[in-house]
């Protein structure tokens, strides 16, 4: 019986996409091609996608049409802005963003 050879591919996910998103109380990790920053309407109903983010908005990573990989609660506060980076808390989390150009 000959045996097949499997071929290891060293692939780091971190690389291959534009955005890491961690929450920081468990370590979890998404990575995205997309980010975007969803405005409410009062009612909670979407409202309008921004490029930037702002309190009262949620992050969404890598919106499609009917589905997304990650949608966070609302920011309550924006802790940290540098380029490429954001640090913010939401309702009930606190994560990183980090983008590759």
């Amino acid at each position: 019986m000959s045996k097949i050879e499997q071929v290891k591919i060293n692939l780091n996910l971190e690389e291959i996409f534009r955005y890491k998103l961690v929450r920081e109380r468990d370590g979890l990790s998404n990575v995205g091609h997309k980010a975007g920053w969803i405005e409410w309407n009062e009612d909670g109903t979407f409202k309008k996608l921004h490029n930037e983010p702002a309190v009262g908005r949620s992050l969404i990573l890598d919106p499609q049409r009917i589905s997304y990989t990650w949608m966070t609660t609302t920011v309550t506060e924006i802790l940290e802005q540098k380029e490429n980076y954001i640090k913010f808390a939401t309702t009930n989390s606190l994560y990183e963003l980090w983008q590759n150009d």
